[in-house]
């Protein structure tokens, strides 16, 4: 429900015409579910049942703020952002998460010990109060002052209702189009999250500490593969669409061919170059996921003023949904095949396979998609 909300959002930023209150108000409601969840998962021990609801509703408070506050995170750049810059803006951005996590990962550990249910309250406080700090001093004088949107004049359309606004979307062929795109690419992108592990330790007969190395791996190829993006996609000035659909296209392919090289591991096993091979798919999907973004936001500022923050919702909508259930069939998928097959190596195959053939579709997808007309509305340009 949390995750199907953020056209909602990304509307009513669209009629306020302002970004960073509905970024402010999604970081709150983080917070607050960020510091209802350590609350009860506390109460567990000793009142199951209630501490178990108010996990569900502390979880629903993080979803709706993580929409808010991520919707409209990317419909400012969207708005804010020369077409020239946007995939050095969408690899920073990602980035700087990534930075973002494994500093807060990293401080939270070390404050935790000696453990206490008391210090993890105080730790949780004082980590939101540090992230509600930094998203505050991030967006002060952000909107009409700074130079992010100062010289971004916007033509003044009437507001459409949000049932208007995703009619308008949908009517247009591309934009239906890359909305499959982002559906399928992030299906096939997210496959692999829950099995990568136990693939390596089942085929490969690694240690859990050799298959979380295997995993920094693969997330430092992601690190360099969005650094290689954002600044290739950026350095060819005004060609920006036609060189983030080609990285776009770079990324898919490159995925498609790391995990058929997975699929033929899990049949040949130990001998196989396996760390070469998830390095290989971390650099892929580093590149398709910022050059991803980057025609995300293309198209988001490409169709009626004052509407993207709707159209970023439908499809951070689509790739939520899709996240989670490519999580899902990945999992059910390799336990179905094993106890059809009976070996685990021609099951994960199986679904590695699968996985490079939705990239692979996913890629023709994106050598169809292009800047999408929205029912024929005026496209506006954004100079900076």
């Amino acid at each position: 429900m949390a995750c199907s909300s953020r056209p909602l959002w990304g509307h009513g930023s669209d009629i306020g015409r302002r970004r960073s209150p509905w970024i402010l108000a999604g970081m709150a409601t983080l917070g607050l579910g960020a510091l209802l969840a350590v609350h009860g998962v506390t109460m567990l021990g000793h009142a199951r049942v209630q501490g178990l609801a108010l996990c569900v509703f502390a979880f629903t408070l993080i979803g709706a703020g993580v929409g808010a506050a991520g919707t409209s995170v990317l419909a400012l750049l969207a708005t804010g952002v020369a077409p020239q810059r946007r995939a050095a803006a969408a690899a920073t951005t990602w980035i700087m998460m990534v930075f973002g996590i494994v500093v807060a990962a990293g401080t939270a550990g070390a404050l935790l010990d000696p453990y206490s249910e008391a210090r993890l309250q105080t730790v949780a406080m004082g980590m939101v109060g540090a992230a509600c700090a930094v998203t505050l001093l991030a967006t002060f004088r952000l909107e009409g002052r700074g130079p992010l949107l100062a010289q971004a004049p916007v033509a003044v359309v009437p507001a459409l209702s949000l049932r208007e606004a995703l009619g308008e979307i949908f009517a247009d062929d591309e934009a239906r189009r890359f909305t499959l795109f982002v559906f399928v690419s992030m299906l096939s992108y997210s496959m692999q999250d829950l099995i990568l592990e136990p693939f390596t330790g089942l085929v490969f007969a690694m240690t859990p500490g050799q298959s979380t190395s295997l995993s920094g791996l693969q997330n430092g190829g992601v690190l360099v593969g969005m650094i290689a993006c954002g600044v290739g996609g950026s350095a060819f000035r005004g060609r920006l669409p036609i060189e983030l659909r080609t990285w776009t296209m770079i990324g898919c392919l490159g995925s498609a061919v790391a995990l058929a090289g997975l699929a033929m591991a899990a049949c040949v096993g130990p001998g196989w170059p396996i760390a070469a091979n998830i390095a290989l798919l971390g650099l892929c999907n580093g590149a398709f996921a910022v050059s991803a973004i980057g025609s995300m936001m293309g198209l988001a500022g490409a169709g009626r003023a004052n509407g993207e923050g709707v159209r970023m919702g439908v499809w951070g909508t689509a790739q939520a949904i899709a996240f989670g259930l490519g999580g899902l069939i990945g999992a059910l998928g390799v336990d179905v095949a094993r106890g059809a097959f009976g070996q685990p190596g021609m099951a994960f195959g199986l679904i590695f396979a699968a996985e490079a053939a939705l990239f692979l579709y996913s890629a023709l997808l994106a050598l169809r998609t292009r800047r999408p007309s929205l029912a024929g509305t005026p496209l506006t340009a954004v100079k900076l």
